[in-house]
């Protein structure tokens, strides 16, 4: 018997795959790939098969986790949002009076 997955549960919700939602789908695939890659890499570079394997579980399964954690947190836009915010700049000094003063002209 095949396997189904749920993707979409209603209309106007977002996307979810395994508690994932939204954005998240995209950030854990690319996860996944870097993590394939690293492995291809230090295979190549004939490091030991044993260390690629652990290295490649070690970082792909934290990255997971740790997407998981912002997942719950933040929800669905919330670290696009949490990126957003930390561009804004803190205050805005202006240190003349022109600028306002010529807004009725």
């Amino acid at each position: 018997m095949p396997t189904t997955y749920i993707i979409n549960r209603a209309v106007d919700r977002p996307i979810e795959f395994r508690g994932l939602k939204a954005q998240y789908i995209l950030y854990a695939g690319g996860i996944l790939v870097g993590d394939i890659l690293l492995f291809a890499i230090l295979y190549i570079c004939r490091v030991n098969s044993w260390v690629c394997v652990g290295v490649s579980f070690g970082l792909g399964g934290g990255g997971i986790t740790m997407l998981y954690k912002s997942c719950k947190k933040y929800g669905e836009h919330g670290l696009a949002k949490k990126r957003a915010a930390g561009k804004v700049p803190p205050s805005i000094r202006c240190h003349s009076r022109s600028l306002f003063t010529d807004l009725n002209k």
